[in-house]
């Protein structure tokens, strides 16, 4: 449920109680006990609460939870972005299984692991696992260490005779083993009740083992072979039990500390989001009123050096905006009548009054952190071998263990049952998959916040894996090499039509197309103050022109391949279109009932990065090809001047489609780059998608990168960034394979005829902490590298 769907009117939530008796909570909608010890009282009517946290909130602001008219034409009903995370809209996810998912906390059924918010609280409260594992860690070290002194030096101290020592340590370790770990116990018999071992099964069973045979050998020794005893009493492992359970909840405590970490990047861009907004009433006053306050149609004042609160246009005033938060973008923007403005950047200087257009959820901040936690809680490819591989390996160190233990039993020296104990705990423990099992969410997590705060968007952890693969880039022209904002160059006539005429013609029928070039024309038409005619019909979508009916007459307005598909003879303007396509100017031909009327030229500068980012892409094997709905002319002159050798011109989008399935056909990665919605085809098809921010919603839904400022160096980014992922990635799986290939069979015990020595439990403990929390603080590098 949504922040702004728990604000309860006051009159009806006054008795709002579900079947059992209980209230809902006002802050977030959840259902209270009557007996719930988070009360607070306003103009006589008692409220209840989930937790002191919503108590607080309601406490600082009642006005916003209670009186709330139902219709209040002021609040925003979409979902506002400080509600992404909040209490009672949270949704929980495992890390490891990320198609777990459920409304409350808890531990992954699948390997116990403890569930994250999808969707992280920017005022997050200190994890409660993470304090109740420290409460007992500590609480619990001293008696961990004193059984761990007395197991290694007691004897030689002669501290206690005989037995007594046993009854001590028992005394020492069972407070440890009990209290301290029945965390890890209970996520053991949750592993077998679901029939999913993982590493929950292998300490607890590892744990008991150690435990129970050291309980046994205290209580009821004469119930043991002779050869079990030494110096007047069996040997006991209270202090393997002891140490495996205090090292398992240090190594729980520094994974999580880290695991904490990968969501800062989700908390910096809630973070960015402005928490009031001014509002300018129809009567001129202006108000402050909640960021969840504003609705489509506001015009908001945004004063120097504050936020812009949503995204809209700019109404009056001109100013520098600093986007770089959102886009990596280093330099302000300046921001004029009619340009758009992104909410949450920064307004440098000069009073801005704008409108908002989009509001909570459709704003692009609100979009990008859905799109971050999406990409975050993705599986790679790559973990689809760990996944297969864990599946079977819990299952196969449970049967080395007990071979390991009946092998020493039956075929070692006098005390060989102590000794395959021993190792049979050692394998279960050293053994235990969860580096495995880390080796890429933590990679993934942290490269996607990484990426984000960078202006780029991974839709899924299979975009980054396959990025770094792609060894051919195909881009379209207009928005992507472009700067995709036109500047209207010229009309002229042919035949009996004025250029005027033309310019009036193309911009009336242009009114209904959202293409960059059509936005030129209309623009131009509409500041010359031509008086412009509502289509009659309106068609679009070739990716060669448009086609409709203005003022009763048919008209193609498009390149050399409308014309002709139109049966239209473009020859009389040919010469002239070539010349100016010769200087990289985009032409576009306007045919009236099927005769040629003129042409438009419009120019499209190229984007400053562009060639930077061309000349980048070539020197790490990236074959750059551009592919465009524009004249093949203007293509080249383009193409010419930024190093590219390939180029496609009046390409419809089944060709980009086709030439990008060719591509592949000959074995090629393709990255298909481009803006539009006739791009959207072949980004589809490309191996990786990759949309400019600044172009349609189609293209962002087809692709699987988005760059949110829709520059060519953003691919230079996300490439980088994806090569030290995949690294990172096989880093991890690397370690994780190779220290279990090597643990386990020191753990069994395999060197013991050559050294004398076996591998103690409590270093096999050490060592598996250390393992997991190694995988997931070599994953937090990447929040490090440089990918400018």
């Amino acid at each position: 449920m949504h922040s702004t769907q728990c604000h309860l009117d006051h009159d009806h939530s006054k008795h709002q109680e579900d079947q059992h008796g209980s209230q809902h909570d006002p802050v977030c909608g959840m259902a209270v006990k009557p007996d719930s010890q988070f009360t607070e009282s306003h103009e006589g009517q008692t409220y209840r609460f989930c937790s002191a946290k919503c108590q607080e909130k309601f406490r600082a602001d009642p006005t916003r939870y209670v009186h709330r008219p139902q219709h209040d034409e002021h609040i925003n009903h979409e979902t506002p972005l400080t509600a992404l995370g909040a209490s009672g809209s949270a949704e929980y996810t495992c890390p490891m299984h990320p198609e777990i998912r459920q409304p409350q906390p808890g531990n992954c059924p699948i390997c116990g692991m403890t569930l994250e918010a999808v969707i992280p609280e920017l005022e997050e409260e200190e994890n409660s696992e993470l304090k109740d594992f420290s409460r007992r860690f500590w609480w619990t070290l001293p008696l961990t260490i004193i059984v761990t002194v007395l197991a290694m030096a007691g004897h030689s101290l002669t501290l206690f005779h005989g037995a007594t020592q046993n009854w001590v340590e028992l005394a020492l370790a069972t407070p440890v083993t009990l209290w301290g770990g029945w965390v890890f116990f209970a996520r053991g018999i949750d592993s077998i009740r679901h029939r999913s071992p993982n590493m929950w099964t292998l300490i607890g069973l590892g744990t008991v083992a150690a435990y129970l045979y050291s309980v046994a050998a205290t209580l009821v020794p004469q119930q043991f072979p002779q050869a079990f005893f030494q110096d007047g009493r069996i040997g006991v492992y209270f202090e393997a039990a002891a140490v495996i359970i205090s090292l398992t909840l240090l190594g729980q405590i520094l994974e999580l500390k880290a695991r904490s970490q990968t969501s800062a990047a989700i908390k910096s861009l809630l973070g960015l989001a402005p928490k009031t907004a001014r509002r300018i009433k129809p009567d001129g006053q202006e108000e402050d009123v909640p960021l969840t306050h504003v609705h489509l149609g506001d015009h908001l004042r945004v004063r120097p050096g504050e936020k812009v609160p949503v995204d809209g246009t700019v109404l009056e005033g001109e100013s520098a905006v600093d986007e770089a938060m959102l886009t990596g973008e280093p330099l302000p923007v300046t921001k004029r009548v009619g340009d758009t403005l992104i909410g949450a950047t920064m307004n440098t200087h000069g009073s801005l009054v704008m409108q908002a257009q989009k509001v909570g959820a459709d704003t692009m901040l609100s979009q990008i952190v859905q799109m971050v936690a999406r990409a975050q809680r993705s599986k790679a490819p790559m973990q689809r071998m760990a996944d297969a591989v864990a599946g079977y390996f819990v299952l196969g160190v449970i049967a080395i263990a007990i071979l390991t233990f009946f092998g020493w039993g039956l075929f070692g020296p006098e005390s060989g049952w102590v000794f395959g104990l021993i190792n049979a705990v050692a394998v279960l423990i050293i053994a235990c998959p969860c580096a495995l099992g880390l080796a890429t969410p933590m990679s993934v997590m942290v490269s996607t916040g990484k990426a984000a705060t960078s202006g780029v968007l991974f839709r899924d952890a299979s975009a980054i894996e396959n990025l770094c693969k792609i060894d051919t880039l195909i881009v379209d022209k207009t928005g992507t090499l472009t700067e995709g904002r036109p500047v209207f160059h010229s009309a002229e006539g042919a035949g009996p039509f004025e250029p005027n005429e033309v310019l009036r013609l193309a911009a009336s029928l242009d009114q209904g197309s959202e293409h960059p070039l059509a936005h030129a024309i209309v623009d131009y038409a509409r500041t010359q103050g031509i008086e412009l005619s509502k289509p009659d019909s309106f068609e679009s979508g070739s990716g060669i022109g448009v086609r409709g009916q203005v003022e009763g007459r048919q008209l193609q307005l498009g390149n050399t391949a409308l014309m002709a598909d139109a049966g239209v003879d473009a020859t009389p303007l040919s010469n002239r279109a070539e010349q100016l396509r010769l200087e990289g100017i985009s032409i576009v031909f306007l045919a009236v009932d099927g005769v040629l009327a003129g042409l438009l030229a419009v120019s499209d500068p190229i984007k400053p990065t562009s060639k930077q980012a061309v000349t980048r892409l070539q020197e790490v094997n990236v074959k750059v090809i551009m592919a465009t709905g524009d004249g093949l002319t203007t293509a080249r002159a383009v193409a010419r001047e930024l190093g590219i050798e390939e180029v496609h011109g009046e390409v419809k989008p089944q060709d980009k489609e086709k030439l990008v399935a060719d591509l592949q056909s000959y074995g090629r990665r393709v990255a298909m780059a481009g803006d539009g919605i006739n791009d959207a085809p072949a980004l589809a098809r490309a191996d990786v998608g990759i949309a400019m921010g600044t172009g349609t919603d189609v293209a962002m839904n087809s692709a699987q990168v988005t760059l949110v400022k829709g520059d060519l160096m953003g691919i230079l980014r996300a490439r980088t960034l994806s090569v030290a992922t995949v690294k990172n990635m096989r880093q991890n799986l690397a370690f994780a394979f190779i220290y279990n290939a090597m643990g386990i069979p020191l753990a069994a015990g395999v060197l013991y005829p050559l050294t004398g020595h076996l591998l103690s439990p409590m270093i096999a403990a050490l060592a598996m902490s250390v393992s997991s929390a190694s995988v997931v603080f070599n994953a937090l590098r990447l929040r490090k590298i440089r990918i400018d």
